[in-house]
């Protein structure tokens, strides 16, 4: 299924980062960050098909955020590469604190000032009983870091989530927190960044499989 090349320059560590597959339809137009949810039927498949996409590619380590919706996206591809998926907390998505599970319609309701400061400025608001984007975005960047050293001239993956995958990308490309959502992360989306020592080039993105 795959036609990318996966072999790796020396003393090329490449990253590569997969979100999650489709949640469960419970979680349409709800906030989950925190919420512990797993994978819809269509989730599932999509999880395979990114699996078999990243099937020749010549895995280290099989790392995975400790939500159950990005360890079941885990499965296949453990499965398919005989190989065990670690849990790495501090992948999680962000905390959307008394947001978490609440559709944006009852958040606009029970607390219209901080919904409107989101939907303003969506980096910086700090969600009530949450955390705020800056928060996650040190705890993702400094465990990307330990990945990274842990795996220096490795290939490895990274089955977590939109926010985690929009965090390490724009810090490849260095772009400012303002822009995050202009990178677009679909479901089970594969994305890859090669680091030659400490420079990042990003090589896929968003690359979806229905």
């Amino acid at each position: 299924m795959s036609t990318m090349d996966w072999r790796l320059p020396k003393g090329v560590t490449r990253m590569v980062l997969v979100r999650h597959g489709q949640p469960v339809e419970e979680t349409r137009g709800r906030c989950y960050g925190r919420l512990d949810v797993g994978l819809s039927a269509t989730g599932r498949l999509q999880a395979e098909r990114a699996a078999r996409f990243l099937a020749e590619a010549p895995l280290l380590r099989i790392y995975a955020s400790s939500r159950r919706r990005a360890w079941e996206s885990a499965a296949p591809l453990a499965e398919l590469k005989a190989m065990a998926v670690e849990t790495e907390d501090a992948f999680r998505e962000i905390d959307f604190g008394l947001f978490e599970g609440l559709t944006y319609e009852e958040a606009e309701q029970r607390y219209p000032e901080i919904y409107a400061q989101w939907m303003a400025h969506p980096t910086r608001v700090r969600f009530p009983e949450g955390e705020s984007y800056p928060e996650m975005r040190e705890r993702v960047r400094a465990a990307g870091r330990v990945l990274r050293t842990r795996h220096a001239g490795e290939t490895f993956v990274l089955i977590s989530h939109g926010g985690v995958n929009r965090t390490l990308l724009a810090e490849a490309l260095g772009m400012p927190d303002e822009n995050l959502f202009r990178l677009e992360q679909g479901y089970a989306a594969v994305n890859i960044i090669d680091f030659y020592g400490d420079e990042p080039m990003v090589k896929l993105v968003n690359v979806t499989f229905g």
